[in-house]
């Protein structure tokens, strides 16, 4: 019996483990990429093993020529591979934030869909640690707080539906190796080789700086993410209270709001920014300040204006919103993915 390659057994141990708690049915999202390609033929071997239903999900963004047929040829790849349901996603990528961000948007929206529509607890991502080096990195670059150094959850949950990612602990280099070794031709994106992208030009300096200062950088990155996410996690905990604790008729009130620590404040005044609609991916941290000067530098200012056209007043020692949509805010993860 041949060895089996190091690289697939490092990937069905992650998978094995984010698996183990889990019962009924779990999608695999899957692009055809390297990445999401060796996650999912990782789970179709690790799931029957748990007694668990797999089915995959492939997103056609439309963005590029040939994307129904790459769409149709990664189903086709998933039902032979024994997965049950196979759902082909076809969304339109409109909304603001650029692009990428808008994509994005449209992507999380559809595989939470499916995920509903076919009863799955859970969607697996295949993202890995040079992503999750990646997303601290472009964190870094546009001054982000702790929420986006936080980069990419382990585990998120979004409608009851848990979108994981059981492979941020495993490189980039493993996905491609297992791939190889099982066999498997993956789809290489050219938008992965586009310049005009944020990720693709963070994933090029990361490259630069683990040639500069040794592949450990990259590992650290995504460490920093852990250290900070549970610092975080405290953080966004005590927001969630204060944001009950501040809730008055008609919106926030300024004296409860005047009381909190600023990274509690302004945790609280952001997480209120998305309950009213305002998208995650467009609400920056100019916004959130703005917000935050209606609290504690206050000189009769004017409105905020939000992005989707929400308007923050504050009047009688209350913040107020107009033209609030009251929509759920758009399913990504704070860092971008």
């Amino acid at each position: 019996m041949a060895a089996l390659a190091p690289a697939v057994a490092a990937l069905r141990a992650a998978v094995k483990s984010a698996l183990t708690p889990f019962s009924g049915r779990v999608l695999v999202a899957c692009s055809g990429g390297t990445d999401s390609l060796a996650l999912a033929a990782t789970t179709a071997f690790v799931a029957p093993r748990l007694d668990l239903a797999a089915g995959l999900v492939t997103v056609d963004h439309q963005l590029q020529a040939g994307s129904t047929e790459q769409a149709k040829a990664v189903a086709d790849w998933g039902a032979a591979a024994g997965f049950d349901p196979v759902v082909v996603e076809t969304v339109s990528v409109t909304g603001p934030g650029g692009p990428e961000a808008a994509a994005r948007d449209a992507r999380y929206d559809a595989l939470v869909r499916a995920a509903k529509l076919h009863a799955a607890g859970a969607v697996l991502l295949g993202h890995t640690r040079d992503d999750q080096a990646e997303t601290v990195l472009l964190a870094l670059l546009r001054g982000a707080g702790p929420r986006g150094l936080a980069a990419m959850p382990v585990r998120r949950e979004v409608s009851g539906v848990a979108l994981m990612r059981p492979l941020l602990d495993v490189s980039r280099a493993e996905t491609a190796a297992a791939c190889a070794a099982l066999d498997l031709r993956p789809w290489h994106d050219p938008h992965n080789l586009e310049p005009s992208y944020g990720r693709v030009r963070a994933r090029s300096l990361l490259a630069d700086l683990a040639t500069a200062l040794g592949p450990a950088v990259v590992a650290n990155l995504a460490r920093t993410a852990g250290l900070v996410a549970a610092d975080n996690e405290v953080l966004e905990a005590l927001a969630g209270a204060a944001l009950c604790d501040a809730m008055v008729d008609g919106g926030l009130s300024v004296r409860s709001l005047d009381s909190l620590a600023p990274s509690v404040r302004t945790r609280v005044l952001h997480a209120w920014a998305r309950s009213l609609g305002a998208p995650g991916s467009a609400l920056s941290q100019r916004h959130v300040s703005a917000l935050d000067a209606l609290v504690v530098r206050w000189r009769g200012q004017g409105p905020v204006h939000l992005p989707s056209g929400i308007l923050v007043r504050r009047r009688d020692g209350v913040l107020c919103s107009e033209g609030a949509t009251t929509a759920q805010a758009p399913i990504t993860d704070e860092a971008g993915w």
